[in-house]
Formats: C-alpha cells, structure tokens, sequence
C-alpha cells in the first residue's frame, strides 16, 4: 500500500499567538513533517506574529528548538529543517493596537492562498479579524482558522459568530477541532458510506447501543484555574464527543461535499433528546497517588466543576429511536484511550446452548492511542470436543497494517491545516453546528446548576465515579473496560 502525497498551492500561513504553546507543540512541528513529506510547496511562507519582540532569526530558532522536542528525532534532517527555516518569519504584533499590521501587510504576497491562524485567546478574534481588513491584509479569498473554545454557552457562541461574520464569510472560517482530522475518524465514514457490510446493519433495529469515551490520564494542574470555568462538559462534550456522535449518527449525504456532511451532522444534533438529569454523572478526582486532587488544582475548595462527566442521550429520528447513545470523559483516569463502541444487537434466535456463553458484536473505532479498528465476533473454539463458541476479534491497526507508511500518516493538525489551504471545509464546524450544540449543552448545565448538584469523588486511575457504573447496569449494559 503506498499513500500519496498531494501537495496544496503556494501560501502564505500568519500563526498569530505563534510563540504560544500550541504552535511549538502541534502547528510548527507539524508544518515541519508536511513540508518532509513534500506537501508544502517550496515557495511557501510561514509568519508567526505575536506580542513578543523577536526577529525573523529569534523565531526560527524557537521553531528548531520546537522541531527537535516535538518531533520524533528518527523524523529530524539537519538539511530540511534549514531549508523549512528559511521559509519561516516573523512579526511582533499588537492585536488591539496599530503596531505591526503595516510590518505584517509588507510580508504578504499576491496571487497565493492568504491563511490566518488564530491561535489565541477568543476574545482577540474580533480585533484580529477587524484589523485585517482595516490594513487591506486579508481579501475575500483569505481563510482564517479559529480554535475552541467556540463561546462558553449559546449566548457566547451566537456573539463570536456575529463578530467574525462581521469581516469574513462563513466559507473563509475554519472552525477546528483536532478530533476530526485523525485517521480513523474520517476512516469511519469511509466503513460507514463504501462498504455495503455495515450501512443496512446501521440502525436501531440491529445496534444495540453505542459508547463514545475520552478518558485522559493527566489531571488540570497547571492550567486548573482555566478549566475549572469549562469543566468536562464545556471542553470536552459539547464539541469533541459532539462531532463523534454526529459521524456515528448521521444519514448518508448526498455528495463528500462539506455542506453536504455538515447539514447531515447538524440534523443530528437538532435530533437530540433532552437529557434527564439522572441520566447524568458528574465527577471531581480525589487527592492520590502523590498528587493533589481536582479540588487542589483548580484552587478552589468550593468548586463544582466536573472533571469527568457520563451520560446518556437519545436521537429522535428513525434511524435511532430508543437506541441509547452513552458518552464519557474524565481526566486522571486508569488510561489514555479513546475509542467508540458499536454494540449489535443478540441474534433474534440462537440455535447454541445458551450455556456457551454467547457474547455480542461489537464494532470498535480506536481514536488513540494505536488508532485502527476491530469487530469482535463469535467462532467455534478450536479444537475437538463439540460446538463450543469464543469471541475473537477482526484487528486492523493502522500501524500493523500500513508497516512504516503508519509513520507518515498526517496527525490531526497536519491534515487539518493542509485542509484549509485546500479550502475544503469538510472537516471544520460550521456556525450553525455550534450554535445547536450549546442550545443542547445549555439546558443540561442550567439544570445541575440550578439543582446545585455536586460532582461525585473518583479515586485517580479508576475508570470514574461509582454512580457512572450505576447509569449502565440500570439498563442491563456495562462500560467497556478503560485500557490503553
């Protein structure tokens, strides 16, 4: 199997908060591997723009520095990484003031694709997106990318949507979220829409119920006092198991054309059932293993923000009337795993000795770590001594499957990032989708809010709050063990 590499027309990319942790982290690096792979064509130029006063030799050397710890050394050439450098520059910028914009617009080509990177805080996005029009930097075909949070409820949401419309188009906003470029995510509709095997079997009448889990082994340290103003709900459900759900969920679109997948999604978020408030568990981690619990990072004893949260909710249409879909994330718990689990139904009549043990189909979608996919099915045990049946799974992990190519597949930024040169939209949230989002997320934190419901203790390296546990055998179901 050999995976081609298309590359995108020449660009300009300006990386505003470029000195940020999420640039040395995942942008930089990751525009490093595209341009090895030969993706990134020769005449391509990267700006970071930020407060800091640098100049185009201080920032290159911050980008060197943040190729040689975020990207695997066997990955590193001494000879590409100079040829990337010389593409790289850099801009000090006030975003609220005048300073630099002039600087910045002089960087600027004609006739290649004009990409901005938001890499800051929401409440810099309307002064960046104004200011690139006032200075003549941005034009109707310049795309701008902007990362989550989008708004910390319905109200929020609606105010950033309105101040980017007021300077760009909704078809030059790339909402991102780093869920939707992983491999296998866009791997599950490629099983979903060009296999006939699943998509008659796609339904309520033979799935059983389907689980989506996020679990993360690191706590908030560090950052507790940000999260403890979102909390599992705000930074995990309402976005990230959101699109997963809706790629679970949605009917097959006309075309693989971006509207085309995005009206799918949204008629499935607008689909959702309410949900009941005991149908939700919410959780804080205690105080273990040597570390502090949520309460000590988020220094705040009176806290009641969530850092694990299950629930379970409907989709009323009829594809999946009364299949229930069950939804969990949570931070310091047994193992850093996220997968999704389609559970078929038992067959309508087993002709076995129910004595055997019989186990149900499943399909599963790992997301990480290992991304790939298995079913696991029933056979008959080898061996002599009669009919006796054991569960087995059909394994595809991409890394066992693709050999070394598995190292060259783009991660979610890299793929995301080529997206929007191309323009192709697919894979970003549009404004609608946001929007019905929080206008389901937002009844759910008003009610335990208005209730004054405290989140359950966990102990750190379990699987989450008893009372999680509690949600499923209640329905005669079980959570899939966490495991990495």
């Amino acid at each position: 199997m050999v995976s081609r590499v298309i590359p995108v027309d020449p660009f300009d990319l300006v990386i505003f908060g470029g000195t940020g942790d999420l640039a040395r982290r995942k942008i930089l690096p990751g525009l490093y591997r595209r341009f090895v792979a030969g993706q990134m064509p020769a005449d391509s130029r990267i700006i970071g723009a930020a407060r800091g006063e640098l100049d185009d030799a201080g920032f290159q050397k911050m980008v060197a520095e943040a190729i040689a710890e975020f990207v695997p050394a066997e990955r590193q050439d001494k000879a590409a990484i100079k040829a990337f450098l010389e593409r790289v520059g850099y801009v000090s910028i006030d975003a609220k003031g005048t300073g630099g914009w002039d600087a910045l617009k002089s960087r600027m080509r004609e006739n290649v694709v004009r990409a901005f990177y938001f890499s800051v805080a929401p409440a810099l996005f309307g002064d960046l997106a104004e200011r690139l029009h006032a200075h003549g930097i941005a034009d109707a075909w310049s795309r701008i990318v902007v990362e989550k949070p989008f708004g910390r409820d319905l109200a929020s949401a609606k105010a950033l949507n309105a101040v980017l419309a007021e300077h760009f188009d909704e078809h030059q906003i790339y909402r991102i979220d780093h869920y939707l470029g992983k491999e296998t995510v866009q791997n599950l509709m490629a099983v979903r829409f060009a296999n006939i095997l699943f998509e008659p079997l796609w339904k309520a009448e033979y799935i059983d119920h389907v689980q989506i889990t996020v679990a993360e082994t690191v706590g908030v340290e560090g950052r507790g006092a940000y999260y403890d103003k979102s909390g599992a709900m705000r930074d995990m459900v309402q976005n990230h198991l959101m699109q997963l759900l809706c790629l679970i969920a949605m009917e097959p679109p006309y075309h693989f054309d971006p509207d085309a997948v995005r009206d799918e999604k949204l008629k499935v978020i607008r689909a959702l059932d309410p949900v009941k408030p005991e149908d939700i568990v919410r959780g804080q981690y205690l105080p273990g293993g040597g570390q502090g619990g949520y309460v000590e990072h988020s220094e705040d004893p009176a806290s009641r923000t969530e850092s694990y949260i299950a629930l379970k909710c409907h989709i009323s249409n009829w594809r999946w009337k009364n299949t229930p879909f069950y939804l969990r994330t949570g931070k310091r718990l047994r193992a850093r795993a996220s997968e999704i689990a389609i559970t078929f139904k038992e067959p309508p009549h087993s002709i076995f000795d129910d004595a055997q043990g019989w186990r149900e189909n499943v399909l599963v979608i790992r997301l990480q770590p290992n991304e790939g996919m298995n079913l696991m099915m029933m056979i008959k045990e080898p061996g002599p001594g009669g009919m006796r049946l054991m569960q087995v799974p059909l394994d595809m992990s991409f890394a066992d499957a693709l050999g070394a190519e598995a190292e060259d597949i783009p991660d979610a930024y890299e793929r995301l990032i080529m997206d929007v040169i191309r323009g192709n939209q697919t894979l970003f949230m549009r404004g609608d989708e946001v929007e019905a989002a929080w206008a389901w997320a937002d009844p759910i934190i008003a009610g335990w809010e208005a209730r004054g419901d405290r989140p359950q203790g966990y102990d750190p390296g379990s699987s989450g709050p008893e009372d999680a546990l509690m949600l499923m055998h209640r329905d005669g179901r079980r959570w899939r063990e966490i495991k990495g």
